[in-house]
């Protein structure tokens, strides 16, 4: 990674800001201190998963959503 001194970056900020939009990163120095990081941001654009993925690869049974038996309710319960 590229070291730029403070000064050298505000002297000619677009050149650098176009080799970050390049894909290059850079430490920015002050006084022989490294004081920033200058890098391009990761892009974290998530593509939706498409409507009916899994279609026709599992049949929901109709009863699904009856109530269960009273020993099973119990035993979530811990009783």
């Amino acid at each position: 990674m590229q070291k730029v001194s403070i000064d050298e970056f505000q002297q000619y900020p677009l050149k650098y800001l176009n080799q970050v939009e390049a894909g290059e990163s850079f430490i920015i120095i002050q006084a022989d201190k490294e004081i920033a990081e200058l890098k391009p941001i990761q892009s974290h654009n998530k593509q939706l998963r498409p409507f009916g993925l899994c279609a026709g690869e599992f049949t929901v049974p109709n009863d699904f959503d009856t109530l269960l038996a009273e020993d099973i309710l119990n035993a979530f319960d811990g009783r």
